[in-house]
């Protein structure tokens, strides 16, 4: 696997000419048999768990005879668009959360999203944005990162409380900490409210999953956090998930997304979907911690996963 950062700048030097996609008098062509190119470029976010994601992608790959290289472009408008061109190959997304961009993208930035907590309706509208602008949706496997709320082990054994509609039943007071947005977005209070009944008396504006927002769930001054589902430090601060079990947050299931013109084939669906068979959200909780926490590389614990789960030798 080659490492090339030099590429990382031309890449972003060449995207101005590419941000559109295939143009709509090209746009037939995504229906061309799918490309199986012998040297794929591997993109990440630039965030551990994508990291994690686009190493293991990449050592697959390897495994299965490709020349991968792996690429960081943190910002999403500039990677999809070169997923687009084929400057990039592969990218690790999140269902969901991809389907909303490219739905704004695509119908504007008023457009009613497309995303819900429904996989099977999220990837049909997911695949239908995608497809024509010559991406191939991967299937998804069993690993999801979604919003998550979490309040103290003590706080959850003193109220017996193990789920959401546990918290909203109980009718405690409940002081949220999390981004300043929570107060309007739906999948957060007003979500906790309506579908959880939950009485949230106002929101802590301390971010999302950050330490002091976890910290001040610690010590009592506010009862809940917003986190995600594969937040590797919870255990470091006494909290414990409850289960979103109304499912109020949007499919935000992992997904391969490829460019098809050159990593459409059947090898590299069949490549990548081994990890389908094995990865859970845990399983990117504890790899997130390892690199997060103990300072391990992405790449050495993206290999130790993989020959501990028999997929690469």
């Amino acid at each position: 696997m080659r490492l090339r950062a030099a590429a990382a700048a031309a890449l972003l030097l060449a995207l101005p000419a590419c941000t559109t996609g295939p143009s709509l008098e090209d746009r037939g062509e995504v229906t061309a048999p799918p490309g199986d190119s012998k040297h794929l470029t591997i993109g990440s976010a630039g965030f551990t768990e994508s990291d994690l994601l686009a190493q293991m992608y990449a050592q697959l790959l390897n495994q299965a005879g490709y020349q991968t290289s792996l690429i960081t472009v943190a910002n999403r408008e500039l990677y999809e668009p070169a997923l687009e061109s084929g400057q990039i190959d592969v990218v690790p997304e999140y269902a969901a959360t991809f389907a909303d961009w490219l739905n704004a993208r695509t119908n504007g930035p008023d457009a009613p999203p497309v995303g819900s907590p429904d996989l099977t309706t999220t990837m049909r509208a997911l695949r239908r944005l995608a497809t024509p602008r010559g991406l191939t949706v991967l299937d998804p496997g069993r690993a999801v990162d979604q919003n998550a709320f979490a309040v103290t082990a003590a706080y959850a054994r003193r109220h017996h409380l193990r789920t959401l509609s546990d918290l909203g039943a109980s009718g405690l007071k409940v002081r949220l900490a999390a981004g300043d947005e929570c107060v309007q977005r739906p999948y957060c209070e007003p979500g906790l409210k309506k579908v959880y009944g939950i009485d949230i008396t106002g929101i802590d504006p301390k971010g999302v999953g950050t330490t002091q927002a976890k910290r001040a769930v610690q010590s009592g001054q506010d009862q809940m956090v917003l986190t995600t589902t594969t937040d590797a430090t919870l255990d470091q601060f006494g909290l414990v998930l409850l289960a979103d079990d109304r499912h109020l947050q949007n499919a935000d299931y992992v997904v391969p997304v490829v460019n098809r013109a050159r990593a459409g084939s059947e090898r590299v669906t069949k490549a990548l979907g081994k990890l389908n068979d094995v990865l859970t959200t845990a399983d990117l909780a504890s790899m997130n911690q390892q690199v997060d926490s103990w300072r391990r590389l992405a790449q050495d614990v993206a290999r130790t996963y993989l020959r501990d789960k028999g997929l690469l030798k």
